[in-house]
């Protein structure tokens, strides 16, 4: 199915004692502190069957705020509220985004105030893995521009990058030899807006329809995403020709070797995978640098 939109859950006006703030008798006299959490998740389990365990609890959400507002004292309520965000992020795995208020009614300013408060918002980070091919034009060129694009993009970062390789086609149409890479990265966006930058990416440096697995100027596969699993009309995560492609895995076990994607290791794939001679060879850094060479 296509990734379901979040849903909203709210928590409003929790109060709590605690022992926080910067001066010695905040620690030792306390004060209440109001907590509003407000939390995105997939719920398109709980909203299609009613089931209480694919829902995100409300209590849960007090219960930790509770443990950290009355646990071990902090000086400021910045500190606070990012360790509850932190918190509902690590104990609920579907959460996507958390936003959490901690409001000071009592805070000790020489001024005439209703309350004190501030905001943290956090978002769970996913990784993410790309595989980037092209055999037409000036294909390094168009390989660093497409790049530079995806590093470019809100809520997508770029962790590393491989070295170029060059590789025969694949799919069995005849064709030029294609260069390739692979980029890991960590993004905050959902799995369909990640393959909608891929393809808008893709047609802004170029590619135009054509015969599957033929010539392209440029191709951009996300590979994985976290280990979600995913099989839908647009995307299939992992990606279906991951485990059997000698140009994704020697570009990705270069620099994600360890990385775990669908229960099976990067680096053991590709020790297991059947090669052909001269199917795919890594550039030296020195040809790498020389710009437009051919396969």
């Amino acid at each position: 199915m296509i990734t379901a939109p979040l849903t909203a859950v709210f928590v409003r006006d929790l109060c709590l004692f605690g022992y926080h703030g910067v001066l010695p008798e905040e620690n030792r006299i306390g004060q209440r502190f109001i907590i509003d959490i407000e939390i995105r998740a997939d719920l398109s389990g709980a909203i299609e069957t009613d089931d209480y365990l694919q829902a995100v609890c409300y209590g849960t959400l007090c219960d930790i705020a509770s443990d950290i507002v009355t646990g071990k004292p902090m000086g400021l309520i910045e500190a606070l509220a990012g360790r509850i965000a932190d918190e509902v992020l690590r104990r609920l795995g579907r959460v996507e985004q958390v936003l959490v208020t901690v409001r000071k009614p009592s805070a000790p300013v020489p001024y005439p105030v209703s309350e004190t408060a501030t905001t943290v918002e956090r978002q769970r980070v996913h990784e993410v893995a790309f595989s980037l091919g092209a055999n037409l034009g000036d294909r390094e060129a168009i390989l660093a521009a497409a790049i530079d694009c995806l590093s470019l993009e809100s809520g997508l970062q770029l962790l590393s990058v491989s070295s170029l390789y060059d590789s025969a086609p694949w799919g069995g149409i005849d064709q030029p030899g294609f260069v390739n890479l692979c980029v890991t990265g960590q993004t905050t966006l959902r799995p369909h807006a990640v393959l909608a930058i891929c393809k808008r990416i893709e047609r802004e440096l170029g590619r135009q329809p054509g015969v599957r697995w033929g010539a392209r100027a440029i191709d951009i596969d996300l590979l994985h995403y976290d280990e979600c699993s995913i099989s839908d009309r647009i995307l299939t995560l992992p990606h279906r020709h991951l485990f059997e492609r000698a140009f994704v895995l020697e570009p990705l076990a270069e620099i994600a070797a360890e990385r775990v994607i669908g229960g099976r290791r990067v680096a053991d794939a590709l020790a297991v995978l059947p090669r052909t001679s001269g199917d795919v060879t890594r550039r030296d850094p020195d040809r790498a640098a020389s710009g437009n060479e051919g396969a």
